[in-house]
């Protein structure tokens, strides 16, 4: 399976106690992972120790979120991060568990270049001013397809590639790839229980099991189960996750594992108006919820991962993967509220003044994919040229089907809530009925792709990176409210698609790595929708991709005899042949050519240990991202996209005295952003600050993290502000 290093570094001179008067968060220290983490070189120094698998170190161990990893699985090539022209940021899970935190997006929340929005829907994720929602999550490198919250119960890092990745990975938005990884059997994890317990009811329990039954067979079981209400009154999450797995390692170059995920997040979803269309005076904690509101999304995936030393010098790998991915929701959301005239914000007709009058709408939909991944890797000479060749096959087959229900016409549906008093509401269902769906399509697509890298070293301080791939595509939509043979009821699509890469790296000195490199990625059709094609005869059907190309520059440094890990990047990416909606609700089928857009920035991030008992992990992101061509619309040019901001970044500090505790504390930056392209609406910037406190005995490590220590008010999106001041006590036993 795949291994990742981490830059392991050691302890110098001891810090007077006064540096704890900065750091007031903390994880745990276990005496045995600490001994894993480095070892004595004989000199009194300690040593930085080779490859090993980062579950090696117990979670519990207060410099494993500290520590930057060598290597990083979303490149696909096991190149160090240090060689590879592109930036990567990984992200220890651990380190956001500490506080609660179980969403993909607020994880990424702060890291340079990264925006997210609240999305109940999604994870509402931007990478360098490009959605990454749609195409651009994977899990084990698989394609986490469909609109789907995601849990990260069974994930133990998260790694980003920013840029476009289509060399890699195929259809993409272009700003970058975010890659889970998950927990799985192996022969080095420690096993661990745990309980934790917070605000607003937050609570659950946690087990991870990795048992080594022998040399050559390891089983592992992760499973969560919890539930917790919110500061938004009505509003109530539910987790339950289990994923069993186990690896056979045969001592003679196989290694098979095959894991199965269960993953289910039940909630009363917080979807309420947009905080610039509600009354003066309405409380961030005030609801929007129904009674009988929900959202269910549930998740099972298989896949089994083969990795097989066919020679000293050539490695196979090969994945089949299979994922179902359901989200289902029945509930009223949104919506604007009632004034005293009789009307709404929005100006229609509104029959309870004072009130907020909410959307309706329900869904039943499923995502099916079957994934398929042949990687051939090797090393070879050609005369004095040192080469590392990587080949691969990528095959997938993708099922989307929306059975649902929106508002429409005299069909209409629509709730309402007195925004000073949530319990005061009705809603028109009991009335109205439940309608029927008023739109079920069925989606599938198949798509095959080759692609080959080459890693030639022509001197030992120079990499030159070069590849290829081809892409082949077919979409075909199916509109199932209507009868069979009838028109428009579907439609279909095949296209083509060549992504090249190139890359360079000088590494003048051993702690310094300089790169440059130029990458492209597409969308297909456009970039409208991903996994469909309207059937309907009157939409404007343009089969052009839509194309992303970036070039980017960067140094990355080791300092302080490698303890410190630093990155810094300087990019620019331009996005061509956009297409947009000039007017989807009055008109969802007719498509327009947009024009450009493009986001030039830079970011700095750094990772390690300061001095021997002080830690930081960090960055800071400038981004400017902006509509340069529009030939629809000329007034957007030079707009700034929406759900992106200026700034962001990240700084924590994690102090640790003894072996038994530890603190540690950290501020979180987003910038201003415009809510629209039309930049009309605009969110205030914000600085969240948040500490915890660990301590350890024996195999027992208790934590005590408080979110958002100055109680900031702030929105992270239009519709949802940002969670106040919280606590979460967590207790684990390691074995």
């Amino acid at each position: 399976m795949t291994t990742s290093t981490p830059v392991c570094t050691t302890r110098i001179k001891p810090l007077a106690l006064a540096i704890l008067t900065i750091a007031t968060q903390g994880l745990i220290i276990s005496p045995w992972a600490q001994a894993a983490q480095s070892a004595d070189d004989g000199t009194g120094n300690k040593a930085v120790m080779p490859t090993v698998v980062v579950e090696a170190m117990s979670e519990q161990d207060p410099s494993k979120s500290y520590i930057n990893y060598k290597q990083a699985s979303v490149t696909r090539n096991g190149l160090d991060v240090k060689d590879t022209p592109q930036t990567i940021d990984t992200i220890d899970v651990q380190k956001y568990k500490l506080y609660g935190v179980n969403d993909l997006s607020v994880m990424l929340t702060g890291t340079p270049g990264v925006n997210t929005q609240y999305d109940m829907r999604g994870d509402g994720i931007m990478i360098r001013g490009f959605s990454a929602d749609s195409s651009d999550i994977y899990r084990d490198g698989i394609r986490e397809s469909g609109q789907v919250r995601r849990s990260t119960s069974n994930v133990e890092r998260i790694e980003i590639l920013k840029g476009p990745a289509s060399l890699l990975y195929g259809r993409s938005a272009g700003g970058g790839v975010v890659n889970m990884v998950s927990k799985y059997a192996n022969f080095e994890s420690f096993s661990n229980a745990g309980l934790y317990l917070g605000s607003w009811g937050n609570r659950g329990f946690t087990l991870d099991i990795n048992q080594v039954n022998s040399e050559n067979l390891a089983v592992r079981v992760t499973a969560e189960a919890g539930d917790s209400e919110s500061f938004r009154d009505g509003i109530s999450n539910e987790i339950n996750m289990v994923s069993p797995s186990f690896t056979y390692n045969n001592r003679a170059g196989l290694e098979w594992t095959v894991q199965y995920t269960y993953d289910k997040l039940t909630r009363v979803p917080d979807r309420g108006p947009a905080y610039d269309s509600l009354p003066s005076g309405t409380s961030i904690r005030t609801g929007f919820a129904q009674e009988g509101d929900y959202v269910e999304d549930i998740l099972n995936s298989v896949r089994s991962d083969v990795r097989y030393q066919l020679t000293d010098n050539w490695n196979l790998h090969w994945v089949i993967a299979h994922r179902e991915a359901e989200q289902n929701f029945d509930h009223f959301f949104a919506g604007t509220w009632c004034n005293d005239l009789g009307k709404t914000l929005a100006g229609a007709n509104c029959t309870w003044n004072g009130y907020v009058r909410q959307n309706y709408a329900w869904q039943e939909t499923i995502n099916k994919t079957n994934s398929h991944i042949i990687e051939l890797s090797g090393q070879f000479n050609t005369g004095s040229l040192e080469h590392r060749l990587l080949v691969g096959i990528d095959s997938a087959w993708e099922v989307r089907e929306p059975e649902l229900f929106s508002n429409s016409g005299s069909n209409s549906i629509y709730g309402y809530i007195n925004p000073f008093n949530n319990e005061d509401r009705y809603n028109e269902l009991a009335t109205k009925g439940h309608p029927a769906a008023s739109q079920h399509n069925f989606h599938q697509a198949e798509a095959h792709a080759a692609f080959i890298q080459d890693v030639i070293t022509p001197v030992p301080d120079v990499k030159l990176i070069v590849g290829a791939r081809y892409d082949w595509y077919e979409f075909e939509s199916t509109n199932r409210l209507l009868a069979p043979g009838a028109a428009n009821r579907q439609r279909g699509y095949s296209d083509g698609n060549v992504s090249p890469s190139v890359g360079l790296t000088w590494q003048p000195v051993p702690a310094h790595s300089l790169y440059v490199s130029y990458n492209e990625s597409f969308a297909p059709y456009g970039g409208r929708g991903m996994l469909s094609v309207s059937p309907s005869s009157t939409a404007v059907y343009d089969d052009e991709p839509q194309f992303q190309n970036q070039y980017e520059l960067g140094i990355k440094s080791d300092w302080l005899d490698g303890r410190l890990n630093t990155q810094f990047a300087l990019f620019s990416i331009e996005k061509n042949n956009i297409r947009y909606r000039p007017d989807p609700d009055n008109d969802p089928f007719t498509w327009a050519v947009q024009g450009e857009q493009r986001s030039r920035g830079a970011e700095f991030s750094f990772i390690g240990r300061v001095i021997d008992t002080v830690y930081v992990r960090g960055g800071f992101g400038w981004l400017d991202a902006t509509v340069e061509e529009d030939v629809v619309s000329p007034l957007l040019v030079g707009n700034y996209l929406a759900n992106t901001s200026k700034e962001s970044g990240n700084l924590f500090i994690r102090y640790v005295p003894s072996d038994r505790w530890y603190g540690e504390v950290g501020v979180t930056h987003a910038g201003d952003q415009w809510t629209n392209i039309a930049n009309t609406s605009k969110l205030d910037g914000y600085q969240r600050i948040d500490a915890a406190l660990g301590y350890s005995l024996n195999n027992i490590n208790i934590t005590l993290a408080l979110s958002n220590l100055t109680d900031e008010e702030y929105w992270r999106s239009s519709s949802m502000p940002g969670s106040p001041r919280s606590l979460l006590l967590r207790a684990n036993y390691q074995f």
